[in-house]
């Protein structure tokens, strides 16, 4: 079972305990009605698709610094995903996009302490701004659908990559083209 790593309850401060709720093995306070669920945190991901290319970012940070991502990351407080997704693209990548497809959503974990995410992944194409990577990104580059780098970030990324494959070969994603 993964946990924050809480030993007393934050509501009543007395000593938790993992019981049996709900079919799973969850955090509970002995005391008070707190349980806690860890249930995965929302994730964007965005896909700029051009030519059959697409935009990977290089990491700056752990996890994962120096292998290749997807722009995104994750969701704010009241923001839809469509808004999210845009708005990580623009703070990764300097880019502006239009948002095309949802490719997909997949589930994952984040850094060591296996945060389970759902990651929400467009596909999009470039409207405008100006190249430059920034945010946890320390580069950016385009890459050939079928000439990828070997270190991609997170595992629901290749899934993702393998997806956009396999759809844009059967001929998907009309309107990301100009």
């Amino acid at each position: 079972m993964s946990s924050p790593g809480y030993h007393y309850c934050p509501s009543c401060g007395m000593k938790v305990a993992v019981r049996h709720i709900d079919g799973m093995e969850r955090l509970a306070c002995r005391e008070c009605a707190f349980v806690y669920y860890n249930n995965p945190r929302p994730c964007v991901g965005v896909l700029a698709l051009e030519e059959n290319r697409i935009l990977l970012v290089e990491r700056g940070i752990d996890p994962f610094k120096g292998y290749w991502d997807i722009p995104g990351g994750f969701m704010e407080a009241g923001e839809s995903p469509e808004t999210s997704a845009i708005r990580e693209m623009c703070e990764e990548t300097g880019l502006e996009v239009v948002l095309c497809d949802l490719l997909g959503f997949y589930t994952d974990t984040y850094g060591p302490e296996q945060i389970p995410t759902l990651n929400i992944c467009y596909v999009a194409r470039v409207a405008g701004g100006m190249p430059s990577a920034g945010s946890d990104a320390v580069r950016m580059e385009w890459f050939a659908l079928g000439d990828l780098p070997e270190k991609i970030a997170f595992a629901w990324e290749q899934r993702a990559l393998r997806q956009l494959r396999d759809r844009l070969a059967g001929g998907g994603f009309r309107a990301v083209r100009k």
